[in-house]
């Protein structure tokens, strides 16, 4: 039987805690309730976790003949899926695929900025991907949504240059201006415009269904979700690029035909890293608007990463947190950078101890065309953090 609730009293966290009075009488005191608040949070957190679309890149049925006519029941038994992305599976079971495979995208290019950062973009589980580290509001966070939204436009924009997609095809993009006039403006480019816009109706739906109190924490996560997500996508646009192809006799490329190409994905990561190194820290105003909390600095732009609260150190597992630590991680002893044991294994010293690793050694080029090598073993030092 449920506990009947009655009473309140205040707890100076910006919530009511209610007395609890179960079916005997008895009144759970101040310290009880407490302990109960604070177990309902973690749960509520538990189930927050679980719900991420990220998990598309975990989820083995993303395969093309998963994906049939009518295959509602699937839509709605994809985990992490909010009931807006549900009903977009169902109009446009195709896409999928591609969604998590630009997911994949996101977490492998996020898993390559990091690698030599306390935090790594570590995956903990196939449901909520990044675990509990995800619930702050910090500058990891913000690059992870940037990137995973970046991911969704990239695959879905290929995926209609490639057919794979019922609903687009080739770019039909606005020949550039400054292109010479005797060059062909064709050809099957990256559909930009139509990645651009099914990213942010998918991926922003979790969001904009979501309803907070002005000026509640929950708003600015909100805003800020939303801020970061548009962000990698503007950054994919920002980065895309002409691609010509020559014609002509003997290669004499007196003819060009050109297209619209997206830029490789890791230039994207590598604008969204620095994006991410100079990420502003934003506030609620009275207006219930996310403003700068540094004022002296330039605003941020929509193509700017954003965030609400500093980060963990990141230095110890931390449940509370997401933190997994850095105990036993490898560092590089000579470097003063963040991947260098002193940094990385935030002064708690480390161990050495000898490896051995296989590497390609003595490659030769034979006519015509390809490169032999052989397979040399060689033990090195390794420095792992205590």
């Amino acid at each position: 039987m449920f506990p009947q609730i009655s009473g309140s009293m205040n707890l100076g966290l910006g919530c009511v805690c209610r007395a609890v009075c179960w079916p005997s009488g008895g009144v759970l005191d101040s310290r009880h309730c407490v302990f109960a608040v604070t177990l309902l949070t973690l749960l509520m957190q538990v189930v927050v976790e679980a719900n991420s679309w990220w998990s598309l890149a975990m989820n083995p049925l993303l395969i093309p003949e998963a994906y049939i006519i009518g295959a509602q029941p699937l839509c709605s038994q994809l985990v992490g899926l909010s009931q807006g992305q549900k009903k977009l599976c169902q109009l446009y079971q195709d896409h999928m695929q591609y969604i998590g495979e630009g997911a994949k995208t996101g977490i492998r290019e996020c898993q390559y900025q990091f690698r030599h950062r306390r935090w790594n973009c570590s995956t903990v589980d196939n449901s909520s991907v990044f675990g509990r580290v995800m619930q702050i509001g910090s500058r990891e966070t913000a690059f992870t949504y940037a990137i995973s939204a970046a991911g969704v436009v990239n695959a879905v924009s290929r995926a209609c240059r490639e057919g794979e997609l019922s609903s687009c095809g080739c770019s039909r993009a606005a020949r550039p201006k400054d292109l010479p006039r005797d060059w062909l403006w064709g050809g099957c480019g990256d559909n930009l415009n139509y990645g651009y816009r099914f990213s942010k109706e998918f991926v922003d739906a979790r969001e904009r269904e979501k309803s907070y109190p002005k000026g509640s924490y929950e708003s600015a996560r909100l805003m800020m979700n939303l801020h970061n997500n548009e962000a990698g996508r503007r950054t994919v646009s920002d980065l895309a690029h002409v691609s010509c192809k020559c014609h002509g006799v003997s290669g004499s490329c007196s003819l060009k035909t050109c297209w619209l190409q997206l830029a490789d994905f890791r230039k994207v990561g590598d604008a969204l890293k620095e994006k991410y190194d100079s990420a502003a820290a934003m506030k609620l105003n009275s207006r219930g608007k996310l403003v700068q909390m540094h004022s002296k600095f330039n605003p941020p732009t929509s193509h700017d990463l954003v965030y609400i609260e500093s980060s963990p150190d990141y230095c110890l597992k931390n449940q509370s947190t997401g933190s997994l630590g850095t105990v036993g991680r490898l560092c590089n002893k000579t470097s003063e950078g963040m991947d260098g044991c002193e940094l990385m294994c935030c002064g708690r010293g480390y161990d050495q101890y000898k490896a051995q690793i296989v590497e390609r050694c003595h490659c030769k080029f034979h006519w015509c065309c390809y490169v032999k090598c052989k397979r040399c073993t060689k033990t090195v030092d390794q420095f792992v953090c205590k």
